[in-house]
Parts: structure tokens; C-alpha cells; sequence
């Protein structure tokens, strides 16, 4: 744990208000759920919380299987990072802050699919051109979007149809119902 040297005050009703500058850090925005921690020693803990992160064992095993049945490499995503990956390298994925573009695909509830003559990658890590989206496919429960499923494209040239943005929009749905469950 790092100090940062600044000190906030509970208001009368029991909040504290986190700084603009560590939220930014962060990328903790209005309206995000925040885990709370507390150890022995009296530490309070804050941590962003994911829910999809919850459904981790079951996010890979359900990426294992699109990876095998679509044969793409597989990532699942929440809102900030990769925590899930099939097909491709896990030690270059797993686990990494996903790309502003792929931030954007989930806000704005959108799906995107790359086109066969797109000079435009979106790369799912950010800085990372490694690997970019093929298909991107964002995980909406209950009006409000939680992560995404992304099929990886390592070349740019891959070519995906219909049936791959079917797989894709159906494994979304299917992990937004388990959310809701």
C-alpha cells in the first residue's frame, strides 16, 4: 500500500470525499460500486468492485469455449481490466487495464466489429498494439454495462461474420443473466 500524503475529513453524515486526482488514477467514476476492506490494525480499504470479476472461474471456462468454438482467441472484460482469456496469451492479458477505446465500446452500450478495409484498430490494451479487437461485444445486466466479451485479433486481417458476433452477443447476454441471478 502507497501513502499519498492526503488527509479528508468524515462530514457529518460518515462521508469522506475521495480526490478528484486519485479517482482520475483510478478510474473511478460517479456511481461505481466501491468495496470496503478493514483489517486488525484499523485500516479502511476501498476497492473498486467488479461484479463480473465474481463470475472469474466461470468467465474463463465460458471464454475456453468460444475460443475453441469460434476458433479466436477470447478475452472477457468488467469496466477496467481483462479477467478472462482464451486463445491467446494470458501472461500478456490477464489481468491488464483494458484500452480507452474498449472503455468507450462498453459506456456507450455499443458493439463493435472491425471491417475488412478498417486502417482503425482498437487495441484492447492500452499502448498495446499487439492485440487488438476483432469483435467487441459489451455486457449489459440490468440497463447498466459491466464488462465486455472481445474476440482478439492479432493480425488485423481476420475476417469475422455473423456468426462470430452471434457467439459474441450471446455470450454477453448469457453473463449479464448470470449477474442477475
Amino acid at each position: 500500500m502507497k501513502a499519498t500524503g492526503i488527509v479528508r475529513r468524515i462530514d457529518d453524515l460518515g462521508r469522506v470525499v475521495i480526490p478528484k486526482e486519485i479517482r482520475r488514477t483510478m478510474r473511478i467514476r460517479e456511481g461505481d460500486p466501491l468495496e470496503i476492506f478493514t483489517d486488525r490494525e484499523g485500516e479502511v480499504i476501498f476497492k473498486k468492485y467488479s461484479p463480473i470479476g465474481e463470475l472469474g472461474i466461470f468467465a474463463t471456462q465460458y471464454a475456453e469455449i468460444l475460443s475453441k468454438t469460434s476458433g479466436y482467441g477470447v478475452c472477457i472484460t468488467d469496466k477496467d481490466n481483462i479477467i478472462a482469456v482464451s486463445g491467446a496469451s494470458k501472461k500478456e492479458l490477464m489481468d491488464k487495464k483494458i484500452s480507452t477505446d474498449i472503455e468507450n465500446i462498453i459506456e456507450d452500450k455499443i458493439m463493435y466489429t472491425i471491417k475488412k478495409d478498417s486502417s482503425k484498430k482498437v487495441s484492447v490494451i492500452e499502448g498495446d498494439e499487439k492485440y487488438s479487437a476483432g469483435i467487441a461485444c459489451p455486457i449489459i445486466a440490468e440497463g447498466d454495462t459491466i464488462g465486455s466479451v472481445v474476440f482478439l485479433s492479432e493480425k488485423g486481417n481476420e475476417s469475422y461474420g455473423d456468426v462470430e458476433e452471434k457467439l459474441a452477443i450471446s455470450a454477453a447476454g448469457f453473463l449479464a443473466k448470470q449477474m442477475e441471478s
